[in-house]
């Protein structure tokens, strides 16, 4: 038999307001626990609405990290679950990272991830006030499952995706703040689904609902059949068991990655 994983994607609308989004964050962290996830994944700036902070971004940020760091650790510990959040690095400057962080029941920040494809579409440029990430995504072992980070706009170059894959991952963990507009929320599912019927892998996307996001926080399956998802609510979690089991199933009938003929190496350039 092959390993499962029981896993949560847990989908709130952050505010500028970082204190009462870690409290968000702890309500959310203890339902999911509660449910018997063992994996918490919340969706990218849990820690804050980083678009609408008035004056300076950069020194919020400084005061803001640890504590947001802190309140993980503690969340971790004492519902004894992995965690897998976004929030915003700083870098002594007004253009923090935008850095997924994974915490273990112990407490500890195990790895992290700084955005490598910064939002500049659809008339939005993340890079104004987001300085981006130069190396590729972490794969993270939790409880013999092994977890790809994504970062959101990420999702939409298939390459990290499958960079990850090749490295191991099982599960595609995508953490986003979705923004909504004409077709995009058709562009996230299809694109979710894309990634997990290519890859023959699980996904657990979760995405913010705060007002200008579509929330519908999602699980895949390898086949890409959703297995849980949340809509357009302001605040909830869903918990699925990530069984390795049906990943080696669907790769026993659909066999794409054994069947490849083109293998590349993926770089980032600057």
């Amino acid at each position: 038999m092959n390993p499962s994983l029981v896993a949560a994607v847990a989908q709130l609308a952050p505010t500028v307001d970082a204190a009462a989004n870690r409290g968000a964050i702890a309500a959310l962290v203890a339902e999911a626990a509660a449910g018997g996830a063992r994996l918490v994944v919340l969706p990218e700036e849990s820690m804050l609405l980083a678009g609408d902070v008035p004056g300076s971004l950069g020194a919020v940020v400084e005061a803001e990290w640890p504590r947001f760091l802190a309140e993980l650790s503690l969340l971790a510990v004492s519902n004894e679950v992995w965690i897998i959040a976004g929030g915003y690095e700083p870098t002594g400057t007004d253009r923090p990272f935008n850095t997924l962080v994974v915490v273990n029941p112990r407490g500890e920040l195990v790895e992290s991830y700084r955005k490598l494809h910064l939002y500049d579409a659809f008339s939005y440029r993340e890079s104004d006030y987001v300085t981006g990430g130069t190396e590729v995504p972490p794969v993270v072992m939790i409880e013999g499952v092994a977890i790809g980070l994504v970062n959101c706009y990420d999702i939409r170059f298939p390459e990290l995706s499958r960079d990850l894959v090749a490295r191991g991952a099982d599960v595609l963990s995508v953490s986003a703040a979705w923004v909504a507009g004409a077709r995009k929320e058709e562009h996230w599912s299809t694109l979710l689904k894309a990634r997990a019927i290519e890859n023959t892998c699980w996904v657990l996307a979760a995405s913010s609902s705060s007002p200008e996001c579509i929330g519908n926080s999602l699980v895949l399956d390898p086949l890409g059949v959703e297995r849980a998802g949340l809509g357009p609510i302001a605040a909830g979690v869903a918990v699925v068991r990530i069984s390795l089991d049906r990943t080696a199933e669907v790769r026993e009938i659909l066999p794409a990655l054994a069947n490849r003929r083109l293998v590349s190496t993926v770089t980032v350039q600057e």
